[in-house]
């Protein structure tokens, strides 16, 4: 499998990204907002070639509760995805830690990553500490 992120690779949080400026951060309103997001369309051409022949999983921070919406714009943008897999509500882990539980679950489930894409650094360093492979897509949300 390949595992990508989806805020920032495929999907253009930056008109959002004022929601977390400043000591108040509105994660609510930050993902809530998701729904507006227009594609990446570079990102969506990148994981579509490296993805092909391997299952794809879309390994995002967003809260399950954002599952509808979500599922749906990655319709409306023509996103190819095999698996969704979602922070659970009510975690305020940090994204690397998300992801890493996550990741756990899919190995234990009998997948086993080859690649993860990602737009945050620190999940980058995660992944490679798990043994797996990375590609850095530059956001711009992480400098």
């Amino acid at each position: 499998m390949v595992i990508v992120d989806v805020d920032g690779v495929l999907s253009d949080a930056s008109g959002r990204q004022h929601l977390l400026a400043g000591p108040a951060r509105d994660w609510q309103a930050f993902f809530e907002a998701s729904v507006h997001d227009p594609p990446v369309p570079e990102g969506i051409r990148l994981v579509e070639r490296l993805t092909e022949g391997r299952t794809i999983v879309l390994l995002t921070a967003r809260p399950a509760r954002l599952a509808g919406t979500t599922l749906a714009w990655l319709d409306r943008h023509d996103v190819p995805w095999d698996l969704l897999a979602m922070r659970v509500d009510g975690d305020f882990g940090s994204s690397p830690d998300v992801k890493r539980a996550i990741l756990d679950g899919l190995r234990g489930d009998g997948y086993e990553p080859v690649l993860a894409v990602d737009d945050d650094p620190r999940n980058l360093v995660m992944y490679r500490s798990e043994g797996v492979p990375t590609v850095y897509v530059h956001s711009g949300y992480y400098d």
